[in-house]
């Protein structure tokens, strides 16, 4: 027997569909993302925390889940909504299905919904408070429910992800791409033993893959939490620090903003989503919310220094303004799309930042430089 869902907007639009995973009801801001594979390490993403994600692709599933796809130790998606649910796990590195490993994790999810449709709303009123449930059946209370839901803007979410204490990170490399003869294979991932440089990375809900990149390239990692100050992160001898992603408005992280204005050019400093905004902020640039935000691995990214365009992927609802940047500070990188700040280089600081993802995981890896340029910076080199 199947379980009717119900999706409701705070806009008063409804959208029904059938349940799966944890059956009960979710809150959260409803938005949307184009990536056609991935859906595991989107779940595991902790920047989608407090986001009901809505997937374009229409049939999403059939390659299943595992436990080395996860990008975090838990799903920090609100809940999860598509089209069409494969009946079929197919993949061969597949030990779950989708369906089974939600519900185990206590996730909410609704197929059978008219994504598309729902899709062009998002575009067309930006993304909004939303109520996922298979509980509650009749429209105006779930409504009531979306438009009771806490509002992104302002929000700090990032105190909700972050590391308790800090931790030091070894595993480098992709399981199936190795990054040199520096690694060797350890079961089916892989372990640094040339470490050149260390790097302190605050975890603002930082990504699995950007911490095996970074290994891969040699990096000792100390992982601090997110409100740790400048001075304990100095006293941790760093050759470079490092910004992660993470979840909220960057305006409500006026701590990691201090201590990053404070750590300025003491040492390199590498940037991602995120990151890159804290950074903004940290340089006397100012952030705002986009309509309905960038989610996908199919976003063009034109870089600045010699034009050419690299496919990113991306996950981000809010945006530096460019025009506010002081001087020293530059736009690096620009989508194509909607013409969004996408980067910002402040050569005289040695630090720069990205606001999409190189690290992929999943998405395209054309950028995968940019983890060189922060190597090459912590070697007295300056990158491009």
């Amino acid at each position: 027997m199947t379980q009717p869902a119900l999706l409701a907007l705070e806009d008063g639009t409804t959208w029904p569909g059938i349940a799966f995973g944890a059956m009960g009801t979710t809150t959260g801001e409803i938005v949307f993302n184009t990536s056609l594979t991935g859906y595991q390490e989107i779940l595991t993403d902790p920047s989608y925390h407090g986001q009901i994600i809505t997937m374009a692709q229409p049939h999403i599933g059939n390659t299943g889940c595992n436990p080395e796809d996860d990008e975090s130790g838990r799903v920090w998606a609100a809940g999860f909504v598509v089209r069409s649910l494969s009946p079929v796990v197919s993949n061969w590195r597949a030990t779950q299905s989708l369906p089974d490993y939600l519900a185990e994790r206590g996730i909410v999810g609704a197929t059978e919904v008219d994504t598309r449709a729902l899709v062009r709303h998002i575009r067309t009123y930006g993304a909004m408070r939303a109520a996922l449930s298979s509980e509650i059946t009749e429209a105006a209370e779930l409504v009531a429910v979306a438009r009771a839901a806490r509002d992104m803007n302002g929000l700090d979410l990032v105190r909700e992800v972050t590391c308790a204490e800090p931790y030091h990170w070894a595993e480098g490399g992709d399981w199936w791409r190795p990054d040199g003869e520096q690694l060797s294979v350890i079961g089916n991932r892989l372990s640094v033993s040339d470490e050149r440089y260390h790097v302190v990375a605050y975890d603002f809900g930082i990504k699995r893959n950007m911490l095996r990149l970074l290994a891969g390239k040699g990096c000792r990692i100390t992982v601090v939490p997110a409100t740790t100050p400048a001075a304990d992160v100095l006293a941790l001898e760093p050759d470079g620090i490092f910004l992660s992603n993470g979840p909220g408005d960057p305006a409500a992280c006026t701590y990691a903003v201090t201590a990053v204005r404070e750590l300025l050019g003491q040492k390199p400093i590498f940037g991602i989503c995120l990151g890159h905004q804290i950074l903004g902020l940290a340089l006397g640039a100012n952030t705002y919310k986009l309509k309905f935000g960038h989610r996908g691995g199919n976003q063009p990214v034109q870089v600045v220094a010699h034009g050419r365009v690299q496919i990113s992927s991306h996950n981000h609802g809010f945006a530096v303004d460019a025009l506010t940047l002081p001087d020293g500070a530059f736009n690096s990188h620009i989508n194509l799309n909607d013409n969004c700040c996408e980067g910002i280089d402040a050569p005289n600081y040695r630090a720069f930042s990205v606001q999409y993802h190189p690290e992929s995981s999943p998405g395209p890896h054309d950028s995968d430089e940019l983890f060189d340029k922060f190597v090459g910076l912590m070697g007295g080199k300056i990158g491009d």
